[in-house]
Formats: structure tokens, C-alpha cells, sequence
């Protein structure tokens, strides 16, 4: 679920770091790193899509 808060954009970072455990920052981190190669951005939108809203 991707909180309504902890968020910067659409909270997909804070999602994925709240699942596994780790610092957003290392996740933040991490899709930057990525999105240089391209492949940051496909995911970071694919994981909007498929990772549902906190009530």
C-alpha cells in the first residue's frame, strides 16, 4: 500500500521500503541509480500502477 505520507511524488519509494524493511532513502537512492540506465523510470511507473493507495 502507498501511504499517504512519507511520499514525494507518489509514494511507490516509501511503499517498497515499508514491504522490505529498508531506508526509503536507500530505495530512493536506488531508482535513481536505475534511471540512468533507463530502467528507474519503467519500473517506478509500473509499481504507480500496480501498488494500491492507503485508505
Amino acid at each position: 500500500m502507498r501511504p499517504r505520507n512519507r511520499k514525494i511524488l507518489a509514494g511507490v519509494c516509501a511503499a517498497v521500503a515499508q514491504r522490505f524493511g529498508i531506508s526509503v532513502t536507500l530505495v530512493r537512492l536506488g531508482f535513481v541509480f536505475f534511471g540512468f540506465f533507463g530502467v528507474g523510470e519503467l519500473v517506478y511507473i509500473a509499481l504507480w500502477i500496480l501498488i494500491p493507495k492507503a485508505k
